[in-house]
């Protein structure tokens, strides 16, 4: 991305210790900027409180939110890219509940080169 003259960057409310962890598991070379409470992506409107059985679930599983996040509020953002000038206006934003839908990578190319 940066030959395209862009920056990748993620940003979770997970506490930075365990973003750290998850990018040398999948070897990541962009940043997980971590943002605590959930602010920006309030910002933004794409936090949700998980419902009280999902909570059970994700416990069951060993998803521990609180410890992972630093704070008991059961919020995430919902998985959201958004595509930002040097101005620092938004050309492009998308957001999607399914965690699981991830845009194909050429689409954003095709957006921050438009030429490509």
């Amino acid at each position: 991305m940066t030959s395209l003259g862009s920056t990748l960057v993620a940003i979770s409310p997970q506490q930075a210790k365990y973003s750290k962890q998850l990018a040398k598991k999948h070897g990541l070379t962009f940043p997980i900027l971590t943002d605590p409470h959930n602010k920006v992506a309030a910002e933004f409107g794409v936090v949700y409180r998980l419902p009280q059985q999902l909570k059970k679930l994700y416990m069951e599983f060993g998803i521990d939110l609180e410890r992972f996040n630093g704070d008991d509020s059961w919020e995430l953002p919902i998985p959201a890219r958004f595509i930002v000038d040097n101005r620092g206006d938004i050309m492009r934003a998308e957001a999607n509940p399914d965690y699981t839908n991830r845009p194909d990578p050429r689409e954003i190319i095709s957006a921050i080169s438009p030429d490509e």
